[in-house]
C-alpha cells in the first residue's frame, strides 16, 4: 500500500473513532417569524399566493365559486374541463355547474378542478397528495389548475399542515405529498424566469368561507 493512501486511511480511521460535535445545537423549535391567527391566516395566504403569480378569490359559497369559474371559462374560451374527484364533481353538478366534460381526458383538458389537503399561509402553498383521485397527475398535466378549498383547511406553517396529514391518515400516509407554490417555473435557461414549463401555466385558488 502506498504511503499517501495509508496516511489518508489513517486519518479516516481516526475521524471515525472520535465523536464530532454536531454543527448545529439541538434546540427546541422556535419561530423566527410573525404568526397569524383567525382571519389573518387567509389574508397571509392570499398575499403570498398572489406574490407567486397565483390567482386568488375568496368566496362565500360554492355557488359563488361556480360563477367565477364560469366567467373564467367564457373569457378564456375553455372547452374541456376535467374533474375526477367524485365528491367534488357531485357537489359542483348539484350546485348547477354543467361545464365538466365527462369525455375529457386529462392530457387533452383545458383546465382541471381539484380539492387539496390543505393550504399553507406562510408560503402561499397548496398541499396535495396521492390520496386524492388523480392526485399525482391532475394538478400537473392541466395547463390551468383550479383548486377549491375551505377556510378550515388553512394552516399558517408547513409543520401544521404535516400534523394535519398525520392526524388524518394516521399510520397510512399517502405515498406522495406535493407542495405546489404557484404556477410551475424555472430559471435554468440563461437565468431567465419562465413560467409554466413543466406544470400548470396558471393556478387559481377559490377559498370558501367555512
Amino acid at each position: 500500500m502506498s504511503k499517501s493512501r495509508e496516511i489518508i486511511l489513517s486519518k479516516i480511521r481516526q475521524a471515525l473513532s472520535s465523536k464530532v460535535p454536531l454543527p448545529f445545537k439541538q434546540t427546541p423549535d422556535t419561530k423566527h417569524y410573525e404568526t397569524a391567527t383567525g382571519d389573518e391566516v387567509a389574508v397571509v395566504f392570499a398575499e403570498n399566493f398572489i406574490k407567486l403569480q397565483g390567482r386568488f378569490s375568496f368566496c362565500s359559497s360554492l355557488e359563488e365559486v361556480i360563477l367565477n369559474i364560469n366567467q373564467l371559462i367564457t373569457t378564456r374560451n375553455l372547452e374541456n374541463i376535467f374533474c375526477e374527484e367524485k365528491v367534488l364533481k357531485t357537489d359542483l353538478i348539484n350546485s348547477g355547474f354543467a361545464a365538466i366534460n365527462e369525455s375529457s381526458i386529462l392530457k387533452d383538458c383545458d383546465a382541471c378542478i381539484t380539492t387539496c389537503e390543505s393550504l399553507i399561509a406562510r408560503t402561499g402553498t397548496i398541499v396535495l397528495s396521492s390520496a386524492q383521485t388523480k392526485g399525482r397527475t391532475a394538478s400537473v398535466y392541466a395547463p390551468i389548475h383550479i383548486c377549491i378549498a375551505y377556510t378550515n383547511q388553512l394552516f399558517f406553517d408547513i409543520k401544521d399542515g404535516i400534523e394535519q396529514l398525520k392526524s388524518k391518515y394516521q399510520n397510512n400516509l399517502p405515498s406522495l405529498i406535493a407542495f405546489a407554490s404557484g404556477p410551475s417555473r424555472t430559471a435554468d435557461i440563461e437565468k431567465t424566469l419562465v413560467v409554466g414549463v413543466h406544470g400548470p401555466k396558471e393556478v387559481f385558488c377559490f377559498l370558501i368561507d367555512k
